[in-house]
């Protein structure tokens, strides 16, 4: 039969490792969603200056009434 002294060892160590657990199984998500979110936003970054500085940037306004080619 176990004490009670083993018993909150046993407790306490199942409970730290399943939290160990949940910050790396958890935090790597959200990690690569960070990551993600840092590279769409700087190769749109990237594709806007491109744009800016190739001159095609026409109206300003997204549909157009005139008939430009």
């Amino acid at each position: 039969m176990p004490t009670a002294k083993q018993l909150a060892d046993t407790g306490y160590k199942t409970f730290s490792t399943s939290m160990m657990l949940l910050v790396v199984y958890g935090g790597y998500p959200c990690c690569a969603r960070a990551y993600y979110y840092f590279c769409l936003h700087s190769s749109q970054r990237q594709a806007a200056e491109e744009q800016k500085s190739s001159g095609s940037h026409r109206t300003g306004r997204l549909f157009s009434l005139s008939r430009e080619a």
